[in-house]
């Protein structure tokens, strides 16, 4: 079973071996690990593991926790197939069909920011396109950059990045965890590019 786990930690060499040394005596499988941010002295990480039946995701919690400096902020079922989708990667889906590229985006984003949904929304028509497990009450906001918005659903945390004047896109997770500084600086360089990809392919076929 496929679990993706947020964890904070030291960033310090052998600081990833003890992680992965932990993680495999209590049941785990490392597939992948993706650095998502790194501050002052730590880093936090995304990993992708499979833990073997039987094994109680709890039990690999308390492994990593019990690690010197390190903190797991958040665990999950992880459905999404089993690599780290990454932006490079992402970009290259966008440039390979330009004149569908912000639809395209909004399927790429829950992906490679392992969130639950994204959505394109409008000021004048609302609900634009979205993935499947969007909300169906979502509104458009006026904003000047990516940053968090407040979400109609406690549970669900939201942030947002505008793609041009009258529309915005929307990523939104379930229960967690809060989107990061660089998550969201990332949400809104790559609005930034699927924008351009569009506008390049639309003034090329005129």
């Amino acid at each position: 079973m496929p679990f993706l786990l947020r964890v904070e930690l030291p960033d310090v060499p052998g600081s990833l071996g003890r992680l992965a040394g932990a993680i495999g005596e209590a049941g785990g499988d490392i597939e992948a690990i993706e650095i998502v941010e790194k501050l002052d002295g730590t880093a936090v990480d995304d990993v992708l593991l499979e833990i073997a039946p039987g094994t109680m995701p709890d039990s690999v919690v308390s492994a990593v926790n019990g690690l010197d400096g390190v903190e797991v902020i958040w665990i999950s079922r992880y459905a999404a197939g089993g690599n780290l989708f990454l932006d490079l990667e992402a970009v290259e889906e966008l440039t390979a069909d330009p004149e569908g590229a912000l639809d395209r985006l909004i399927d790429l984003l829950p992906v490679t920011f392992r969130a639950d949904w994204a959505a394109r929304v409008s000021k004048a028509d609302g609900i634009v396109y979205t993935t499947e497990a969007a909300p169906s009450d979502l509104r458009w906001t006026h904003i000047d950059r990516a940053e968090p918005i407040e979400s109609h659903d406690d549970n669900t945390i939201a942030c947002a990045a505008r793609l041009n004047k009258s529309e915005i896109v929307v990523i939104g997770r379930r229960g967690g965890p809060e989107f990061l500084d660089s998550e969201i600086a990332r949400l809104g360089h790559l609005v930034g590019l699927a924008m351009s990809i569009s506008r390049a392919a639309k003034a090329h076929a005129h």
